[in-house]
């Protein structure tokens, strides 16, 4: 059997077990230590942004954002629908109710306006949203200038799930500090992986150092273990957190090579009818590219659907996936309110993500380029 081509699998640079083998030689095995400081503040200067807290998954980062904003049993929080269920699944560990919004199609990002008719409505159903969660899917800027300007206006707070996005920009400002506070994920499939790792940021200096008091049980300052406040075990620990500061010394590099792959995906396809790969709508955006996905209209070619596409790769051991499956269309989340038109709906239907890794060799890329030409011919 051929080798796999994995979807995104992780890509180490070299320098990783410095870090981690420093930790070991010093005996900074217990969970905090200079390399979680470290990591932190590479997060903060890469990112332009004043705190960082280092977390052992983007989902506790999410989690702490919401009880951070205050969100708790009863109250509403919006999100975006097309997204993977890690954003979401925060929420009702709160008790608070998820209110799904659907996407635009220019960047697959919660749309602006359709937030705005969710807002309208949920007040005038007696429910101000608490919070609203967007996503910076595939690592592509979401209309975030537009969508804070919807909540400004009611005066209500934005997290930005940027889990997928460290390293892409918006009129060259990082994405996960537009809002209040912005989530990363380190995740072994992210564009730098600590094998299982996120962290929360903000400008808000006083919210990151609460987060990692919660984090850490809520434990007091005192010669005793003393509690006032629920605490929770989500800090990161300082062996994942030296993986994480050798691939902070990479990421650029593999930005640079997730968006080569992006290219060589628009030469792929270039002229095949009903195929589109999605890009950036403007020169403001710029995608880390994290992952490379297309859309394929079975009208305009042929009958060629996504799943034909899929199945051809997976034949010749190549994994790609459908788009991600809405929150809506989701049994968990089937009676939440959505406020949508079908685009993500469509997405799902007609899109598929592609192999997009930053360690993809040449020879692998010609065995995805065979499969693409044998099924379009």
């Amino acid at each position: 059997m051929k080798t796999k081509i994995w979807l995104s699998s992780p890509h180490m640079g070299g320098k990783e077990q410095a870090f981690v083998q420093d930790a070991f030689d010093k005996n900074w095995i217990a969970p905090l230590g200079p390399n979680v400081n470290g990591f932190e503040e590479d997060l903060q200067n890469y990112n332009h942004i004043k705190s960082a807290a280092a977390l052992s998954a983007g989902t506790a980062a999410l989690h702490l954002a919401m009880i951070l904003l205050g969100v708790g049993q009863g109250d509403e929080v919006i999100a975006s629908s097309f997204t993977f269920s890690a954003t979401v699944n925060p929420i009702t560990y709160l008790g608070a109710t998820p209110i799904l919004v659907d996407s635009e199609i220019d960047t697959w990002n919660m749309s602006p306006e359709l937030l705005e008719v969710a807002i309208k409505d949920r007040i005038a159903n007696g429910k101000r949203p608490k919070a609203i969660m967007v996503v910076h899917l595939y690592g592509m800027p979401a209309k975030i200038v537009e969508i804070l300007e919807v909540a400004n206006r009611y005066d209500i707070p934005v997290i930005e799930d940027a889990a997928e996005a460290l390293g892409s920009k918006l009129n060259g400002k990082a994405l996960g500090t537009f809002g209040k506070l912005g989530v990363y994920s380190f995740n072994g499939n992210k564009i730098i992986t600590t094998s299982g790792g996120g962290a929360l940021v903000s400008d808000d200096a006083e919210m990151i150092s609460k987060c990692r008091f919660l984090s850490t049980q809520a434990r007091e300052a005192a010669p005793h273990y003393q509690h006032t406040h629920i605490g929770y075990n989500y800090r990161m620990s300082n062996i994942v957190a030296g993986i994480g500061r050798g691939q902070m010394l990479v990421l650029d590099d593999h930005i640079a090579l997730r968006r080569a792959n992006h290219d060589f995906y628009l030469n792929l396809f270039d002229g095949i009818e009903g195929v589109t790969v999605f890009t950036e709508p403007d020169e403001s955006y710029f995608s880390n590219h994290w992952l490379s996905c297309v859309t394929i209209h079975p009208e305009k070619c042929h009958g060629v659907t996504r799943e034909t596409l899929r199945l051809a790769m997976e034949k010749e051991n190549i994994e790609c996936r459908p788009l991600w499956k809405p929150m809506h269309m989701q049994p968990v989340f089937a009676d939440c309110s959505f406020y949508g038109d079908g685009t993500s709906e469509r997405l799902f239907e007609i899109g598929l993500c592609l192999p997009s890794g930053s360690n993809m060799s040449d020879e692998e890329r010609e065995r995805i380029a065979e499969v693409v030409k044998a099924v379009f011919v």
